[in-house]
């Protein structure tokens, strides 16, 4: 059973461990406010708003895409969906702006699209600025209205009178106790790392979820069946961010697999500003919001935008297992030997490793002069899967390159290190020549497959062109401490400013 509040009232519904918020609120509980679009969590048309409070205690609201969320998230929890933002005859600012500024034709996005915009207005940022603008509504699409009218009706939603139902305020602290689902349940929630290696122990082969954006696809692309599943975002030891020093005395921060791409941001963008960048060129809000750090390890895929940076950073994998008897067993291992094959992993890659799962990821701290570049190509500029992205790390000393790491997503069946391009570069000038000679041993080590995202010519030559980017970059941008935005930008497109 799934105990939650949906617009302030208390529910008690049984799903299957499959079925998704979207499923359960149109099939279920009959709320069909909220439209299936894409069911792949890329129009924003099922967009509904989750609540919580943060460490802080301040109550705080998220966009998620319905179609790509499990229901048994839920357990404990507030959902807001469009349905619920009136009060009374009173439209909340957020619909009141949307109708007056004719927001809206066919309507189909438009419920999306006002949840978008009611968890920026609950946000309260001051001063509202284009940035906040596109990181909100980002992920949503409107095929009728052009963007003009919606970004309008999002710029006056203070100008209206704050309609909001009295429960927005009280619905967090009026939640069901977080308690476990029943031991019988097939859609398991464990809240303690040791419960999850007991779980793991029992039915390795049942798929663990956190932010669902890629397992989901299955249900609603593929039709499959997922008779058991394991939800890892409630496990304490998961969800930390713990500052340490390794032993071989590098400084960093252990990230819990389940901290989500929304947290780990402020983090990223403290220390390196390029790979922060990139979390809104990754996805929408919507999956920011439930995208984990570790799920995108975990998938193995050789388009995953966070594991070729995470490659450049030099970054590790705690991982955690069933150990014998009854006890765990537990082991680091650096990120680059982590993936093996196309989708294959380290992870119950022998016997002996058999149930483990990805505990934290170790990212290093920044050293001094140590750069950080990362540039992704893709048809969209907004919410796209890569056809390319390259990362690339280094320091200048004394006028050469040391420190050199170069890696790709989109260039070989897994995110993958340019070892004989950093060999080439490494201790040398960066130079036209010394770059000449990267760009050839990259192209002698990559056979990039062709795809509806790109060919395999396509992908050598921009990836060519990357590294000569990266040269333009070393020679030149580092000595402008004003460093123009076109070095700076993380997306490459048709749209590129």
């Amino acid at each position: 059973m799934i105990d939650f509040l949906l617009n302030g009232r208390p529910h008690r519904c049984e799903a299957s461990p499959d079925t998704s918020v979207l499923e359960l609120l149109r099939d279920t509980l009959g709320q069909t406010g909220t439209k299936e679009g894409c069911a792949s969590g890329d129009c924003g048309a099922c967009t509904v708003a989750i609540g919580e409070r943060d460490a802080d205690g301040r109550l705080q609201y998220q966009a998620i895409n319905a179609c790509i969320t499990p229901a048994h998230q839920l357990h404990g929890r507030a959902l807001v969906s469009v349905e619920g933002l009136a009060r009374g005859a009173d439209l909340h600012p957020a619909q009141a702006a949307m109708v007056a500024h004719h927001a809206s034709q066919c309507g189909f996005c438009t419920p999306g699209i006002v949840m978008s915009l009611f968890t920026l207005h609950e946000a309260r940022p001051t001063p509202q600025t284009p940035e906040r603008l596109e990181a909100a509504l980002g992920g949503n699409l409107c095929r009728c209205t052009g963007y003009r009218p919606i970004r309008d009706a999002a710029l006056a939603m203070g100008d209206f009178p704050e309609a909001r139902p009295e429960w927005l305020d009280l619905a967090v602290d009026a939640t069901p106790p977080r308690q476990e689902l029943e031991p019988e349940a097939t859609f398991v929630q464990p809240t303690t790392l040791a419960a999850l290696i007991d779980e793991r122990r029992a039915h390795p082969e049942a798929p663990l979820v956190a932010g669902g954006t890629d397992l989901w696809l299955e249900v609603t692309q593929r039709l499959a069946r997922l008779p058991r599943v394991v939800d890892v975002t409630r496990v304490a030891e998961l969800a930390t961010i713990v500052e340490t020093t390794l032993e071989d005395g590098r400084a960093g921060w252990w990230i819990g697999a389940a901290v989500t791409y929304a947290r780990l941001e402020p983090l990223l963008a403290g220390h390196y500003p390029a790979f922060a960048h990139m979390l809104h060129r990754l996805g929408s809000a919507q999956v920011r919001n439930r995208g984990t750090l570790g799920g995108n390890i975990a998938n193995a895929s050789p388009i995953g935008d966070t594991p070729p940076v995470l490659l450049a950073l030099g970054a590790r994998l705690w991982l955690t297992g069933p150990g014998k008897g009854t006890g765990m067993a537990e082991r680091e291992l650096p990120l680059d030997d982590f993936f093996l094959d196309y989708k294959k992993t380290a992870l119950n890659s022998h016997q002996e490793h058999q149930g483990e799962v990805i505990r934290a990821i170790f990212l290093p701290r920044p050293e001094a002069g140590r750069q950080l570049r990362v540039w992704k190509l893709s048809k969209r500029r907004e919410d796209d899967i890569s056809a390319l992205l390259g990362a690339f790390a280094w320091r200048l000393d004394g006028g050469v390159l040391r420190d050199v790491r170069l890696a790709f997503g989109g260039m070989a069946a897994i995110p993958k290190r340019a070892t004989t391009a950093e060999a080439a570069l490494e201790g040398q000038a960066p130079s036209p020549a010394a770059f000449a000679a990267a760009r050839t041993a990259l192209a002698e080590a990559f056979q990039p497959l062709s795809d509806v995202r790109g060919s395999a010519d396509y992908r050598r030559l921009a990836a060519a062109n990357l590294l000569e980017r990266l040269r333009l970059v070393v020679t030149h941008g580092d000595q402008d401490p004003n460093e123009s935005p076109s070095t700076r930008e993380v997306m490459l497109d048709a749209y590129a400013r």
